[in-house]
């Protein structure tokens, strides 16, 4: 491809007409498609269909305990779904917490605990100037919950190791600083996996605040999208090495291995982290969709199965991550105008646009039919200071509407960038 950033007036001109007609060409085929967030597509969810044949009937309501799913109890979750999880965070089953089906649930649940009773220390709601550390650009859903709760979000750049180590040592000086947000394997949308040294910092941290704790959600601990995936060091053994075994709580879910809407979540920390939240859930619920997590555990026996349904999942997800990194490749490359990741798990490509582009190219995908995220939704209070950041999500479409899609995202790439360029 030409550069566009090295081309006359005259040519830039010419280069805008004809990028222009091309989507107005794409505009009249009144699309509709959705890369907005970041969803299984139909055939993902398909692959756990069998699920709902595996309790009742001959195979019975009971668990390996035999506990009868269909009543009260089971606070912390079932025996057979506790060891799964333990064998993907690799921490003792004991220190889990087996929920509903959603995560995010469990984390904005466990920062209003510590609004109201505190996470170790003073209510949180007693004090003032409160903030949170939040990576970015990132999960857009985590920022949200420390938003409503009233705390000041401080932004920490991203590399491809990790949070900006440097920063965040300096930034839990303040004893205002009650936490930070991580997605430490294929972090939402950058794709990247910290590195074992960012871990070790980690693990190592003196915060002023003794109630600070690293919010680490591992959302894609098994989703790799090839068979050599990214290996990501235990924060958990990493804290206990540095005697710091109750900074890190820990969430994942089954959301992206089953199904989001039911699904089953995980919420682990140090045996005095989990005994203090179990100590609170008892006045919560007398226990979790139990049914659900049995079907879970005679879907899912170990994490060999695991790991073979996750293999199934990657075969449907590659073909249309890379529809997208091959439009980006044919239409994008050379012209000095865009760059993007290329992950090998999780749920999204990271495309970075010209400064001061990525909402023009949003509202021309929504103009031609295509809904993408929000421009900036990846920042604390949904605000790029580049407006350059676009998260794309090509899960959810079939693989020959991300074709379609990922052909009218690069055209709007290239007719704001000509757009700004011509006007510039």
């Amino acid at each position: 491809m030409k550069d566009y950033t090295k081309m006359t007036a005259d040519k830039l001109q010419a280069e805008f007409n004809a990028v222009k007609a091309e989507y107005e060409t794409i505009k009249s085929e009144n699309l509709s498609l959705d890369m907005s967030r970041g969803k299984p597509g139909k055939d993902n969810m398909d692959l756990s269909e069998k699920m709902f044949d595996l309790v009742g009937n001959d195979s019975g309501f009971k668990n390996v305990d035999g506990i009868d799913c269909r009543n009260y109890g089971g606070l912390d979750g079932l025996t057979e779904l506790k060891n799964l999880f333990a064998a993907i965070l690799d921490m003792p089953p004991e220190q889990m917490i087996v929920g509903g089906n959603s995560s995010l649930n469990m984390m904005f649940d466990t920062i209003s605990q510590g609004m109201t009773h505190g996470l170790g220390s003073t209510p949180w709601a007693r004090e003032t100037g409160l903030k949170f550390l939040c990576p970015c650009p990132g999960y857009d859903r985590h920022f949200a919950i420390t938003e409503y709760f009233g705390f000041e979000l401080i932004s920490v750049p991203l590399s491809e190791n990790g949070p900006d180590m440097d920063m965040v040592e300096e930034l839990v000086k303040d004893e205002k600083v009650k936490g930070i947000w991580c997605v430490p394997k294929y972090s939402n949308p950058e794709g990247i996996t910290y590195s074992d040294d960012t871990v070790r910092r980690f693990a190592r941290l003196k915060p002023a605040a003794k109630d600070f704790h690293i919010f680490w959600d591992n959302a894609y601990a098994v989703h790799d999208l090839v068979d050599e995936g990214d290996s990501l060091l235990n924060i958990y053994d990493e804290c206990v090495k540095s005697g710091n075994p109750d900074l890190p709580i820990i969430f994942a879910s089954t959301s992206k291995i089953t199904f989001p809407g039911a699904g089953v979540a995980v919420e682990a920390g140090s045996p005095a982290v989990v005994e203090m939240l179990k100590s609170r859930m008892k006045f919560q619920t007398i226990g979790p969709d139990k049914l659900n997590q049995l079907r879970h555990a005679r879907l899912l026996h170990s994490l060999d199965d695991l790991k073979a349904h996750m293999r199934r999942h990657a075969e449907i997800l590659r073909p249309k991550f890379q529809s997208v990194l091959d439009a980006f490749d044919n239409n994008l490359a050379g012209t000095g105008i865009a760059r993007w990741n290329r992950p090998k798990g999780g749920y999204f490509i990271s495309l970075y646009v010209l400064p001061g582009c990525a909402k023009r190219v949003d509202a021309l995908c929504a103009a031609a039919g295509l809904t993408l995220t929000p421009a900036g939704a990846a920042f604390p209070y949904g605000i790029d200071p580049e407006d350059s950041n676009l998260r794309i999500a090509p899960t959810y479409p079939s693989a020959d509407e991300v074709k379609k899609a990922a052909e009218l995202l690069t055209v709007a790439v290239r007719y704001a960038a000509l757009e700004k360029l011509i006007k510039d």
